[in-house]
């Protein structure tokens, strides 16, 4: 099955990938192995020139990687340079900080002298989806990358020229040959990849199917595994909420790359005070939204990346309605050329519908009515996702408690759920395990060594 570049605006094939054969995955393990014992002994200040040197790529470049993440998925160009540029920000943190993170640490015991040493695991396998195509693989190798790990990708398969573009950053950027490959495979060999000795951890983003597979596979060969899945972001909005900020910041959040992101907002909870001037604000703003073609920056809304994912995302649309949930606005695909569908709001979302308990990939927002604050956070937290969440109410002392007992890897007051370089990054329940960015992201692919001495 060869690996399609495709743009989601036209449904037009720009270019295509052939898989690779198995001698020549093979030969890509090796050489990653190969590599990686070499750059584990390369001090932190090598290293960090390598990444800084990216970081300037990037910056150098940032118009025509964006350009390939708009046409080979569909994101809008402003956001697409904005995510070259965030790549570059990761670059920047670790190449500055990693030295420090890890530094090894002194523990009092009955030895003469002990501390804990981090040491590289070896070989990571990334697999990575295709929505932040640039993004979701900046933030899982360089880190990796930093501490004395290879990086192996396989990405998803279409968006291939991102894929063999990163690979080609960091190459002529002065990484060592075979630390960064991408790799052009299919799932079963993906699945080779993580059974061979050559490879030490995993660590994906995407589905909670995909994470279940991977994460079972890398079980089954003793492998450290970090998974991203999905989410289902509640975003409670409280009584005394700052209305014109929150439902400003719903639209930022839902609607960003077409509703395509895990982190996105996806569960507008409301308590019955402001339900009804919150859903008429939220209306008024989506109806507006301009739908076009994503290079031009006059858009804000552009096409899905695939057409099966706007397919999926409309039965889920359908059931709902059919489950009691009301259509407010769009709700429809767009009959045009490329994968549009129309920026929608679902209201009356009860726990008969579909959008109550899975995950809507797509420009669909979803309203759901609570009866009181403690109702929201039980709506909240009746889900089996928990990814972000945030909470929106101008008694910062109040959200803070109610934040303490939602069930998410990250909480945001009266601020958009998003990435950071400093802060960790990950989910609980079905969205997954572990985490990237910050001290901790760094920490899940190294060996954390006791050294003890009488």
């Amino acid at each position: 099955m060869p690996h399609v570049s495709l743009n989601p605006a036209v449904n037009q094939v720009i270019q295509s990938y052939s898989s690779w054969d198995a001698r020549r995955l093979e030969q890509a393990l090796e050489n990653a192995r190969n590599a990686q014992q070499a750059w584990a002994q390369s001090p932190f200040d090598i290293r960090a020139k390598v990444l800084r040197e990216v970081a300037i790529q990037l910056r150098a470049h940032r118009d025509r990687y964006a350009t390939l993440i708009t046409l080979e998925m569909g994101k809008l160009l402003r956001e697409a340079r904005a995510e070259v540029e965030k790549c570059a920000g990761v670059c920047d943190y670790y190449a500055q900080h990693t030295e420090v993170l890890l530094r090894p640490e002194a523990v009092e015991t009955d030895a003469g002298k002990s501390y804990i040493a981090y040491y590289p695991l070896g070989v990571v396998l990334a697999v990575m989806p295709w929505n932040f195509p640039f993004w979701q693989v900046f933030r899982a190798a360089v880190p990796a990358l930093m501490a004395g790990n290879a990086l192996l990708l396989k990405h998803a398969p279409n968006v291939p020229q991102c894929a063999l573009a990163i690979e080609a950053i960091f190459r002529e950027s002065g990484l060592p040959e075979g630390l960064f490959t991408s790799l052009m495979i299919e799932v079963d060999q993906a699945a080779f990849a993580i059974a061979s000795p050559q490879v030490h951890a995993v660590t994906l983003t995407g589905s909670e199917a995909a994470g279940r597979k991977v994460a079972a596979l890398a079980g089954q060969h003793l492998k450290k595994c970090v998974l991203e899945l999905g989410g289902s972001d509640p975003f409670i909005v409280l009584h005394d909420a700052d209305l014109e900020l929150a439902v400003n910041m719903a639209v930022a959040s839902r609607f960003l790359n077409c509703g395509q992101s895990c982190i996105a907002a996806k569960r507008f909870i409301v308590v019955p005070q402001i339900a009804e001037e919150f859903l008429s604000r939220l209306t008024t703003k989506v109806a507006a939204l301009r739908l076009g073609e994503p290079m031009d920056d006059a858009t804000q809304i552009g096409p899905m990346a695939r057409l099966d994912l706007r397919e999926a995302l409309h039965r889920q649309v359908t059931d709902s309605i059919a489950q009691g949930a009301v259509a407010v606005t769009g709700c429809k695909p767009v009959e045009r050329e490329g994968f549009y569908y129309q920026p929608s709001i679902l209201d009356q979302v009860t726990a008969k519908a579909c959008a109550y308990h899975d995950e809507l990939f797509g420009p669909v927002a979803i309203v759901i009515r609570a009866a009181n604050e403690t109702d929201a956070l039980r709506i909240a937290n009746e889900n089996r996702f928990g990814l972000g969440s945030s909470i929106w109410s101008s008694d910062v002392a109040r959200a803070e408690q109610l934040a303490a007992r939602i069930e998410a890897g990250c909480t945001f007051i009266n601020g958009m759920v998003k990435s950071d370089p400093r802060l960790p990054f990950g989910g609980v329940k079905a969205s997954g395990y572990g985490r990237e960015l910050s001290k901790l992201g760094i920490h899940e692919f190294v060996n954390a060594k006791t050294v003890w001495i009488r």
